[in-house]
């Protein structure tokens, strides 16, 4: 069962783009990359697929570390297949490409040389073989970036296409009718446990079990867990499970590193990187925010990290899952982190494919006066205070503190309310959030 994804659109503009260059599909592991360009191989004659993980094309992978001809390659692969190779017909995909540094130099060639093949490349762990590469084809190779599902995606996969389109359409002076918003509700406090991996989404689109989905999120979370062995010439697999370990406890808040037992600063800075490339973990950073870019007055001594799905976050704690479905709000539940790791997740897959964004929040810290914005944002020219609130309740201190401060002209406050407006601060239910930031 195939799951439509956004990226699909970005994948057939790629293919009837006049200027196409070689393109790389960038993501953790499982986010449903393979499956996304086989989809896209199914509007060409044929697809050419080599999987450089697979002892079946190791013969192929010797053609990469002999040549770095693009005709050469061809010839020699359509031999290998007995397939022709022929541009304009062919997609010629190459998987798990980390396991193949020539092939990833090789692509920049297909550029330069071939222009008028499809190729796409796409792996996991990709950023750790880009590190051995002393310079990646800049200008010649275009990089999409893949997550796991957004809640609108879970939605269209679930056959709600007309519902998503309204939460799309939406805005604080229509809303919705409280039945319509108590749906949405339910429908996104079942997508936090099922999370947005599309092995665990299709389990659920076709038999509805939480059950059922609970054991394929162990089957991933070991998955991850034995991947630590391969980052093991970085960082020792105890230490990245402990950092991991603790990322997870530290959702929601500052990442203290002291808290960390038994590894130094160094030894848990090393980790958190590695973690973060490997597309594990997102960081959010502290920003000044006076002006645009945000990224231009950070504090990274003050940075939150938050994992990359929440299916795999609810599993790796053992939350209860009949407590979050019949809860009113999530401010109990893991005191509310879940709410703000949904809208960290949420962020990062609303930005463009092609150009990943990175995620800023605001803390001040005085006498008597600390206060703490959950995300920093931009929104064309604006910069656009968020707080995530777990429940339909809670002070706004920060908030206006932070809009006096800086003198701007609104903020947005996610939680469990319908649309609304109270004085400048524009309230979006938690289940809109990716499409209206």
């Amino acid at each position: 069962m195939y799951i439509k994804r956004n990226i699909d659109s970005d994948l057939l503009a790629w293919k009837s783009s006049s200027n196409r260059k070689p393109l790389l599909l960038r993501g953790a592991r499982q986010v449903g990359k393979s499956s996304s360009v086989r989809e896209l191989g199914k509007t060409f004659d044929n697809i050419v697929e080599i999987n450089f993980e697979h002892k079946d094309f190791q013969a192929a992978k010797g053609v990469f570390e002999r040549h770095s001809s693009p005709r050469h390659i061809c010839n020699e692969i359509s031999a290998f297949f007995g397939v022709e190779i022929t541009a304009g017909q062919t997609l010629l995909f190459l998987d798990e490409i980390q396991s193949c540094i020539p092939a990833i130099s090789a692509l920049r060639y297909f550029y330069e040389e071939m222009p008028e093949l499809h190729v796409v490349a796409a792996g996991s762990l990709l950023e750790f073989a880009l590190e051995q590469l002393p310079s990646f084809g800049v200008g010649r190779i275009r990089s999409l970036w893949m997550y796991p599902l957004s809640f609108d995606e879970f939605l269209r996969a679930m056959g709600f296409d007309i519902l998503a389109d309204n939460i799309k359409n939406a805005s604080s002076e229509t809303g919705f009718s409280e039945a319509l918003h108590q749906k949405c509700v339910e429908l996104l406090k079942q997508f936090l446990l099922v999370g947005g991996m599309p092995e665990v989404v299709a389990e659920y689109v076709k038999s509805g079990s939480l059950f059922d989905c609970r054991q394929l999120l162990d089957d991933l979370t070991n998955t991850f867990y034995d991947d630590f062995a391969k980052y093991r010439k970085k960082a020792p697999v105890l230490h990245l499970r402990e950092v991991f370990n603790a990322i997870i406890q530290q959702t929601g808040e500052k990442f203290v590193i002291s808290n960390v037992c038994e590894l130094n600063n160094a030894q848990v800075k090393e980790c958190l990187e590695l973690l973060e490339m490997a597309g594990l973990v997102y960081s959010i950073t502290h920003t000044a925010a006076n002006g645009l870019p945000l990224g231009a007055e950070i504090n990274v001594k003050y940075r939150k990290f938050m994992l990359f799905d929440t299916g795999i976050y609810q599993r790796y704690l053992q939350l209860d899952l009949a407590k979050i479905l019949n809860a009113e709000n999530f401010e109990n539940i893991n005191k509310g982190a879940l709410a703000e790791l949904f809208v960290a997740n949420e962020l990062k897959k609303a930005a463009p494919s092609n150009s990943p964004t990175s995620l800023y929040y605001w803390r001040r810290e005085k006498d008597g006066s600390q206060a703490e914005v959950d995300f920093v944002i931009q929104r064309g020219e604006d910069i656009v205070p968020v707080e995530v609130k777990a429940g339909t309740k809670g002070s706004m201190q920060s908030m206006f503190l932070f809009l006096k401060e800086k003198n701007r002209q609104y903020g947005v406050r996610t939680s469990l309310e319908n649309f609304g407006k109270f004085d400048n601060v524009q309230i979006v239910p938690l289940y809109a959030i990716g499409n209206k930031l």
